[in-house]
């Protein structure tokens, strides 16, 4: 539950520093008073109750793929037991967008938790106000530089923070609630009608900034894997979710009393002596949350990168221990680049929160589509009860998303047009490689032919070849091409196809699959989960059937290297979109470094192909 609180809540957790503020002062202010404030905190509450509690908690977290969760695992779940139907690409493409849709919600995250932050510090001394940009970017190029040695040592910490940070939002929160303890009332759901009665359009437009307190909650999903549900679940409904209404709560006594303190209720909340102090761990708060947050923008390209929809990216391990702890040079410079260039640009965090929340909502309503498919298709719940709950999600999230929709003129087009860029690079390459297979598998030659025809009229010489394949039923053009200029086989010739399933891991007993084609070939598979990492020679050791045991030094890796062509003649994508893939193509790290194989025991054949 510890290590749960310190990597899970840290981005609802700092929601308090901004949701209040701008509910009343955002791009549809609220004027500060009795009806205002009650109806706010009733939106909030039974926000939190629905979206988090409910859909999150009690239904999402139901649905782990061998104990992941997320948009991939929970796609790969669904398609797993669904197989082959006409809808199931409209799945994949819902998965891929709310991935898109996260890498826009990763840019702005960092920027709207560490700015409003440190603008606390204005609150203490006005006299700072100009140097809280530079102090936010110096923060922040700290964080990301620190990045490269892993969070191993840091994330010791982080449940201890985020619990003093808890303990600091209840105390003080606490402490106004007890001077006006009439704010306990706003619990109640007729707050929140009566909210709505008034000013339908006007409450209707502050959903976008009330929507702010739900920021984060997809981390409780997508975190599964890490700390297990029971363990985020309790946290959540035993400290987190009390904590953070005792200071919504506390927020609200506070405007009743002092309508002026809107300016920043949450600082303002504190007494002038526990300012500082509260500046201080709001702001370790805030890096535990953007380092949540960058720690899971590696993950996702990782996942990305191993299902097919993103080139190989160089990939380290910062941790002997935690496979999971995985740092991408390209990710994290250009992430810092944008939070950078975000912070600049908005300058304040009232600004920036007008650009957030948009890719929140889209992610989440697109979570709910895929779990009413889960629940009808797989799970085949009762309908009535099924109906009824992916129906109050479904219109939850809806009207979430329709009242963020408003806030496009205000920053909310940034995570749209990062969400769009990065779909059509998702898109680009996943299609580029289905065309580049299916170009390849034209001119292939099926492997038993080959072996029938050939195997036994070529000069053979010692040592074992390895010959990677994207199938493991045909010959790979880099044998072909060898053959052709080299004249020679090995003793022992392995066609190795990588395949990446559909689970989070696939264990060590099942990772090989060996079939004996006869004369020295065989066809090996290698079976991964998607957030495995790939390591060739490693598994090709721990061979027992396939002949003598490998020898790294007496073994050759060929590779195919593939110079394409960008042509409109043949059916596939648009001449663009096919450039597009070229550069990525070969821009993207190398499989003799992907896979981890010994860069003396490599040969790599090149040719042309058109697509």
């Amino acid at each position: 539950m510890l290590g749960a609180i310190g990597v899970v809540y840290g981005d609802i957790g700092t929601s308090p520093l901004y949701a209040m503020k701008e509910s009343f002062l955002g791009p549809h202010p609220l004027s500060v008073d009795r009806l205002h404030i009650f109806g706010v905190l009733s939106l909030i509450f039974w926000s939190l109750m629905v979206v988090v509690t409910a859909k999150y908690v009690f239904v999402a977290m139901r649905a782990d793929n061998k104990g992941e969760g997320g948009s991939f695992a929970l796609l790969s779940l669904i398609a797993r037991n669904l197989g082959e139907k006409r809808w199931t690409k409209t799945l994949v493409l819902m998965g891929v967008l709310a991935t898109c849709l996260f890498y826009g919600d990763a840019m702005i995250t960092p920027a709207v938790t560490m700015l409003p932050a440190i603008e606390g510090l204005a609150v203490v001394e006005p006299q700072v106000q100009p140097l809280i940009i530079p102090i936010t970017i110096a923060i922040l190029i700290g964080l990301f530089a620190i990045q490269r040695r892993g969070t191993g040592t840091v994330g010791g910490w982080f449940g201890p923070i985020i619990l003093a940070y808890l303990a600091s939002l209840a105390g003080f929160g606490l402490m106004r609630i007890l001077e006006r303890p009439e704010i306990i009332a706003a619990l109640s759901p007729s707050w929140a009608m009566r909210f709505f009665l008034v000013n339908p359009k006007l409450s209707f437009l502050a959903l976008g900034s009330v929507f702010l307190a739900v920021t984060g909650a997809e981390a409780l999903y997508a975190d599964m894997g890490h700390f297990g549900r029971r363990a985020i679940g309790l946290s959540w409904l035993t400290l987190v979710y009390p904590c953070l209404m005792l200071n919504y709560l506390g927020q609200g006594a506070l405007l009743l009393e002092h309508p002026a303190a809107v300016a920043n209720p949450f600082y303002l909340m504190a007494p002038d002596w526990g300012r500082l102090p509260l500046v201080a761990i709001a702001t370790l708060a805030c890096i535990v949350a953007s380092q949540a947050v960058i720690s899971g923008a590696f993950s996702v390209t990782h996942q990305a990168i191993q299902l097919g929809y993103l080139p190989r990216l160089k990939t380290e391990h910062t941790s002997e221990k935690a496979a999971g702890q995985i740092y991408i040079l390209a990710v994290n410079w250009l992430l810092l680049a944008m939070v950078i260039l975000l912070i600049l640009g908005f300058r304040q965090s009232t600004r920036l929160a007008s650009a957030y929340g948009i890719a929140v909502t889209g992610t989440m309503l697109i979570t709910t589509t895929m779990l009413g498919v889960l629940v009808f298709q797989v799970w085949r719940w009762n309908r009535l009860l099924a109906f009824a709950t992916i129906g109050l999600f479904f219109v939850v999230d809806s009207i979430f998303f329709a009242s963020n929709i408003t806030k496009v003129a205000d920053g909310g087009w940034f995570p749209l047009l990062v969400a769009a860029i990065s779909f059509i690079i998702l898109t680009t390459w996943a299609k580029g490689r289905a065309l580049m297979r299916q170009r390849l598998q034209e001119s292939a030659l099926p492997l038993s032919v080959f072996i029938k025809s050939t195997a036994s009229s070529v000069h053979r010489v010692r040592g074992t070849s390895v010959f990677l394949s994207t199938s493991a039923d045909v010959v790979p053009a880099a044998l072909l091409h060898n053959l052709k200029h080299n004249q020679v086989l090995h003793e022992r010739v392995l066609i190795l196809n990588v395949k990446v399933e559909d689970v989070p891991h696939v264990p060590a007993r099942r990772r090989v699959e060996i079939h004996d084609s006869g004369d020295g070939f065989y066809r090996v598979i290698l079976h991964y989960g998607f957030m495995q990492e790939v390591d060739i020679p490693g598994d090709l050791a721990g061979i027992k059937t396939c002949g003598e045991p490998f020898n790294m030094m007496r073994t050759s890796f060929f590779l195919g290297r593939q110079k394409l062509v960008a042509s409109s003649k043949k059916p596939g994508m648009a001449v663009w979109r096919e450039k597009l893939f070229a550069w990525m193509l070969k821009n993207s790290e190398s499989a003799m470094e992907f896979f981890k194989l010994p860069t003396n025991r490599v040969v790599e054949l090149g040719s042309q192909l058109q697509l």
